[in-house]
């Protein structure tokens, strides 16, 4: 991908169609996971991270890696416990269930999140 996504959904189209490229080896529950974490990881960091300022994905030993960096140096954890009618706070948790690994790294202008995700 060229830039950085302005929107979840471009780096969501992006992961989609570098994932059905011919021969990769993927299956639908393993697409629905990378597309759910990488709307997630975007869109975290675009409200919570001070806006994106980086993405990479790419295929690397039958896993996802997916990067993403934003401009705040404050690393996500997990919402209190909320209502059970609430709206929001579940984005990490969820990250975090599905990631085989969760690496974040502070840089000088915020910080990196990489996962990887089974395929």
């Amino acid at each position: 991908m060229r830039g950085v996504p302005v929107r979840a959904a471009e780096a969501r189209n992006f992961v989609h169609d570098m994932l059905h490229r011919p021969g990769s080896p993927v299956d639908d529950l393993a697409l629905v996971d990378a597309l759910l974490v990488t709307t997630e990881l975007v869109t975290n960091a675009q409200r919570h991270g001070g806006g994106l300022t980086g993405f990479t994905a790419r295929i690397t030993e039958g896993y996802l890696e997916v990067a993403v960096e934003d401009g705040s140096d404050r690393c996500p954890t997990a919402s209190a416990p909320r209502a059970p009618d609430a709206t929001g706070g579940c984005g990490w948790p969820l990250i975090q269930r599905l990631a085989r690994t969760i690496d974040i790294t502070v840089t000088v202008t915020g910080k990196t999140i990489r996962v990887t995700l089974p395929l």
